[in-house]
């Protein structure tokens, strides 16, 4: 049991997602990728398909120290709404950023979900219900949003009395409301990982980690983490056999199955970092402390280097061919060098912010 009030392994899980984020998204050739780097086609769960809840999931953990001693006042109401605005704004400019003239994407046909928003719109009514309901309802909430979004999805006919599936295609509920919602602005024609009837459960993720965070406040036991971890886990897997584990609708399984993997990753890190007292990783801490400004420049250059033209191709593609491409390396270990590169090159910036003591706050 520890008795000092930081709990290191928060920031370096933190760190630890974004890095993984970065890796996942700055490929040196999305046609040569190893198949753990790339989300699952449709149903299925990769390493990959964890990095996102997982940061979902520590913001709610992040929600719950920074609010547990905040007064349900109308300063921290306006706060919280003020950093979601600001996240929804980031991510909607890096969807219409053009980096030459006109500098802004088509209005009709610029896409309007995406990661930041996502993160935005779950972090504002995450922390509001974090405010105003103790654990016991925050679960229960949480329950009602999986079985109500299951039942949906699974159960609930169409107007003509056709019967859902859980399929991309046709009669998938959740992509049949973006589409009729979001029209144009989505990511593909027929759906969008970051839609809106989606975001639904993504909630779940992060008031997961609202409680496993009050979780490891009260109690600081690794055994409580690694069995709340294995609990959710095994609920997820069994879940699946009725209604698939899912990145792309978010189903509940999925919320339930990668909760399970974030809190037993949070367990062994808290227990290697914290309780054993192995200090590693900083370098992921402090990337940690500036996480979304971190994510925000890697996905704002990234848009820029392929949408710069250098000859017939963009800046990505010739550093890449010129620097990366060996004969005495498979492509898709060229790719992953690219990648690597990027992610030490943001680790490296990182390092700097810190000892600049750069810390913005988003």
């Amino acid at each position: 049991m520890l008795t000092s009030k930081r709990i290191k392994s928060v920031d370096l899980f933190r760190g630890i997602t974004i890095a993984a984020m970065i890796l996942v998204n700055t490929p040196g050739n999305w046609s040569s990728v190893f198949s753990p780097l790339l989300h699952a086609n449709w149903h299925g769960l990769t390493p990959t398909d964890l990095v996102f809840p997982f940061f979902l999931f520590i913001v709610g953990i992040s929600i719950f120290f920074a609010y547990k001693n905040k007064a349900k006042s109308k300063s921290t109401y306006n706060k919280i709404l003020i950093r979601s605005l600001k996240l929804i704004s980031l991510g909607l400019f890096l969807n219409v950023f053009l980096p030459y003239f006109p500098f802004f994407e088509e209005l009709e046909t610029v896409r309007l979900p995406g990661v930041l928003q996502r993160i935005g719109i779950v972090f504002f009514i995450s922390s509001v219900l974090y405010l105003n309901c103790n654990w016991k309802l925050l679960l229960g909430i949480s329950i009602t949003i999986l079985i109500g979004y299951w039942l949906v999805l699974g159960f609930l006919p169409f107007s003509d009395g056709t019967l859902p599936t859980f399929n991309r295609a046709p009669n998938n509920w959740s992509n049949f409301i973006d589409s009729n919602l979001l029209g144009n602005h989505m990511w593909k024609t027929d759906y969008d990982p970051e839609g809106f009837f989606s975001t639904l459960p993504s909630i779940v993720s992060c008031l997961f980690g609202v409680l496993i965070g009050n979780l490891l406040d009260k109690h600081r036991s690794v055994k409580k983490l690694f069995m709340a971890g294995v609990l959710l886990l095994a609920l997820g897997n069994i879940l699946d056999i009725w209604f698939p584990i899912n990145k792309a609708i978010w189903s509940s399984s999925f919320v339930l199955a990668t909760s399970g993997w974030a809190t037993i990753t949070l367990a062994i890190i808290y227990y290697l970092n914290d309780v054993r007292g192995f200090n590693f990783g900083d370098v992921f801490k402090y990337m940690g402390m500036n996480a979304i400004t971190i994510y925000f420049l890697s996905s704002f250059i990234s848009k820029i280097m392929y949408l710069t033209k250098v000859g017939d191709s963009n800046v990505h593609s010739y550093l890449y061919n010129t620097i990366f491409v060996q004969h005495f390396f498979s492509d898709q270990l060229s790719s992953l060098i690219y990648a690597l590169t990027v992610v030490l090159f943001y680790l490296g910036l990182s390092y700097i912010m810190f000892k600049k003591k750069v810390f913005i706050k988003v």
